[in-house]
């Protein structure tokens, strides 16, 4: 199965903010993240786990290291979110906590 190139955001945003958050989330992870190629983090995350990954073929890695790898970044991610939206909520008046969309 092919990847999905079409990815539609249920919030739009720039692909370019997408890749500023991504690395300063995995530069807050403690990874060496190249702010001009935030993607490049993926061979890091790679190489401290162990798994070999290289810039052209990959047609050795396992399905199982690629979901690995992916999600270490996007897990990390998805936290940063969820205590972005936390903190958020939390400063919000009470009076629009209580009103429901």
């Amino acid at each position: 199965m092919g990847r999905r190139k079409n990815r539609q955001y249920a919030y739009p945003v720039p692909p370019a903010a997408i890749d500023t958050f991504k690395a300063d989330v995995m530069q807050r992870e403690g990874y060496n993240v190249n702010r001009q190629q935030p993607d490049q983090v993926k061979f890091e995350v790679a190489q401290s786990m162990g798994i070999p990954l290289s810039q052209t073929d990959n047609g050795q890695l396992r399905t199982e290291d690629a979901g690995r790898i992916g999600g270490k970044i996007g897990g990390a991610m998805v936290k940063e979110m969820i205590r972005m939206a936390q903190e958020h909520l939390a400063s919000l008046p009470s009076s629009e906590k209580q009103r429901t969309p």
